[in-house]
Order: C-alpha cells, then sequence, then structure tokens
C-alpha cells in the first residue's frame, strides 16, 4: 500500500483509511477523473517541485476539455499541495493531484455530479527501477495502439485514456517485458505506456510530434530545452516502428520514469544494449536540474517553504 498519513480531499485533510470516494461515483463507472503526475526533489534548499505551473495548468485543461469545472483556484490548489508534502513529513515525493466526478447521478452525462478534488502525496523512487536508470528496460513494440485524434482527446491526462496504457503495460509484462511501446493509428511511432520516447541517430535525437497520439509532456519538454542547451539537435517528426531497431539510443522519459534508457525492442539490442553516451548527459544535466544544482534551470523548481 502507498505509504502516506494525510490525504487532502475537497478543502480536508483526512487519514489515509478514511480517504473513500462512493461506489456510485460517476469517475468509477464511467472515467470521468483528470490527474497530473508531479515530482519534488530534495535539494540543499529544501524540498523543490518540479515544474509546479505546468503541470497545474494542464490539470486545468485536461479538466475544460471535457467541460469541467474545478472548485478551486490554481493557487489553492498549490497550497494544498504545498500543505500535503509538509504535513506527511516528506523531503522528496510523487505528487497526485486528482479531479473526479463524484456520486448524486448515475448516467453518461455527468453535469449533474459533483467534481471532487483529491491531492496525495508519498515516497517513490525510480519507477522503472534504479538498476534502469544505467541498465536500460528492455521493451516492446505493442500490439494496441493508441487512440486517433477524432476518438477521444489525447492532449488530456484522463482517467479514461489510461485503460490504454494499462493494456500495453500488461501485455509488455505478461511477454517478459518492463514496459511497452504504442503505435499511433498510422502505424508510426507514439509513446510508452505512460512515458514519452527519445530517438538518438547520428547524433540527432528525435521525437514524436504530437499529432502522432502522444501526451506532450512536460519532462520532455525539459529534455528537449535541456538537449538543445547541451548542444545537440533535437527534431519532433513522424518516427516509423524500424526507426526503433536501428537508432543508437532510445530512452523514456516523464514525471514517473524520469529519464530511462532501453536496452532493447522486440528483443534487438540498442546501442550497446545499456544507457548511451548522449543519454547519460542528458541524464546528468536532469538530475542536476532536480537536485537544484544548475541555477539556470531554478524556474522549473518551486520551493516548498
Amino acid at each position: 500500500m502507498i505509504d502516506t498519513k494525510k490525504i487532502w480531499m475537497n478543502g480536508e485533510m483526512i487519514d489515509h483509511d478514511n480517504a473513500k470516494v462512493h461506489v456510485l461515483s460517476h469517475a468509477m463507472h464511467y472515467g470521468s477523473s483528470f490527474f497530473e503526475g508531479i515530482r519534488a526533489y530534495k535539494t540543499e534548499e529544501g524540498t523543490a517541485i518540479f515544474r509546479l505551473d505546468e503541470h497545474i495548468d494542464r490539470l486545468y485543461n485536461s479538466c475544460k476539455i471535457y467541460r469541467t469545472e474545478i472548485p478551486y483556484t490554481k493557487e489553492e490548489i498549490k497550497k494544498a499541495i504545498f500543505d500535503t508534502i509538509k504535513i506527511n513529513g516528506i523531503k522528496t515525493a510523487y505528487i497526485r493531484p486528482l479531479v473526479y466526478r463524484g456520486y448524486n447521478s448515475l448516467g453518461v452525462d455527468p453535469s449533474n455530479c459533483p467534481v471532487e478534488t483529491m491531492i496525495a502525496t508519498w515516497e517513490w523512487g525510480a519507477y522503472l527501477g534504479e538498476e534502469a536508470l544505467t541498465k536500460g528496460v528492455d521493451v516492446c513494440v505493442s500490439s494496441w495502439r493508441r487512440l486517433a485524434p477524432n476518438t477521444m482527446p489525447t492532449a488530456a491526462k484522463a482517467g479514461g485514456n489510461y485503460l490504454s496504457s494499462q493494456l500495453i503495460k500488461m501485455e509488455a509484462l505478461e511477454n517478459g517485458y518492463d514496459e511497452g511501446i504504442a503505435l499511433d493509428y498510422s502505424g508510426n511511432v507514439s509513446e510508452g505506456s505512460g512515458e514519452n520516447l527519445f530517438v538518438i541517430s547520428n547524433g540527432k535525437i528525435y521525437s514524436p510530434q504530437s499529432g502522432s497520439s502522444a501526451l506532450i509532456g512536460i519532462t520532455r519538454d525539459s529534455v528537449i530545452t535541456i538537449a538543445r542547451d547541451l548542444g545537440y539537435e533535437v527534431v519532433e517528426e513522424t518516427i516509423s516502428r524500424e526507426s526503433l531497431y536501428t537508432a543508437d539510443e532510445l530512452f523514456f522519459s516523464g514525471t514517473a520514469a524520469e529519464i530511462t534508457p532501453i536496452a532493447s525492442v522486440d528483443k534487438i539490442k540498442i546501442g550497446r544494449g545499456q544507457r548511451g553516451p548522449i543519454t547519460e548527459k542528458i541524464q546528468e544535466a536532469f538530475f542536476e536540474m532536480t537536485k537544484g544544482e544548475n541555477i539556470k534551470y531554478n524556474s522549473w523548481l518551486t520551493w516548498v517553504k
């Protein structure tokens, strides 16, 4: 179980065991929830939240797409995040704000169901394992494709969208892989089950564009900025499946995954079969930033006072 003492729910701090939702809540039946995954890191100046404003903006945008109005201001949500981190007494944290349709009536139309909000924080290490940060992970191309753009909005970080992610992840694990890569509706590379993807070939860095049904991640944006600052050319374009097999390096990015190298795809070794030199440089710069050791990126950090 998640080890946390208090969870913020609708303006109140609730004990972990009492943070409950009614079984007839709309979100339980129709997937009407919207969330963010945010990390806070320990620095010499204290706990710092990574790109908090951007995450909160995306949460509100996800809700807006689904005509869901959060009953709190952005500043109130940020204060609730600070309070939840402090009351749980943690220095590094994974932060999960969740907005969902609660219980009033039960039908597809959510309009009459209340909009509820919760925030939980807990300690969480490397999503794909500490060793994966250097040795890399073994992945497969999933048989499940990402949603077409005229079916459901992939720009929204909505709970219902992650049924697709569950299928991709479970299929990969069942077949002995650490993670899966999904193709888009046209058969081009999209993303992992919960991570964005980068391809490195001949010194250039490539990433699928937003038209490939990938959630355009905040960590992804940070990686692109860091890579360009390091002098690398970054290209956002359509990427074919076979480009994965012939790449010099591959890596995932995301709040949970951070910067995780990919060692193989469909049992085809990528480069040296472990973290490559460009991935390592980007990874080192990323973790320097999260520790507050590079003032160039301090604007990405919000310290919990």
